[in-house]
């Protein structure tokens, strides 16, 4: 199977890492963790909240620490936050603690998964189309350059994205494994 002990998942925000991420921990039998969820769940508050206090510093600071902890655990499949690639010492860690696949999503897709949601904090913005293409321009070659596999699944049917992603992290692991 994967020759990682982990499996992380990254990418922009509305990409499905967390929904994706549920599906495939169950597959492979590992445990599920949403980076921004165990943030909430040890500070007590929303990522809206730790963003109010802290500003998005502060959120980082809070973010890289959790990362950090969450890499040294084994079996785990991790959604991380959007902005999980911004540090290069969250991509140097992601890289040596698991095998990362990248999620990415248009900013057309985002507008449309995302319309209803009010709970980012990057989101609010007077103009969510310019914020998200802003971000993608920061972060997309981060995700790139950290990914070890990009899935290509613009499908909004979970069920043909879990296909494709099971279909491809096998190859990719089958060959990993012979070259080991």
């Amino acid at each position: 199977m994967n020759p990682s002990a982990n499996l992380f998942l990254i990418g922009p925000m509305g990409a499905g890492k967390t929904t994706l991420g549920k599906k495939l921990a169950e597959h492979y039998g590992l445990q599920f963790i949403d980076l921004d969820d165990e943030i909430e769940r040890r500070c007590g508050v929303s990522v809206a909240t730790v963003f109010e206090i802290e500003g998005e510093p502060g959120f980082r600071q809070r973010e890289s620490k959790c990362l950090a902890e969450m890499c040294q655990l084994r079996g785990i499949v991790l959604a991380t936050g959007g902005g999980s690639v911004l540090l290069p010492e969250n991509r140097a860690m992601l890289s040596a603690h698991g095998f990362v696949l990248y999620l990415p999503v248009t900013v057309d897709q985002q507008l449309s998964r995302l319309a209803r949601d009010r709970k980012r904090p990057l989101l609010q913005a007077p103009d969510r189309r310019e914020r998200l293409t802003a971000m993608a321009t920061v972060r997309t070659p981060l995700y790139e350059a950290t990914a070890d596999l990009r899935l290509d699944a613009d499908s909004n049917q979970i069920i043909k994205v879990m296909e494709t992603a099971v279909q491809q992290l096998d190859a990719r692991w089958q060959i990993l494994g012979q070259a080991a």
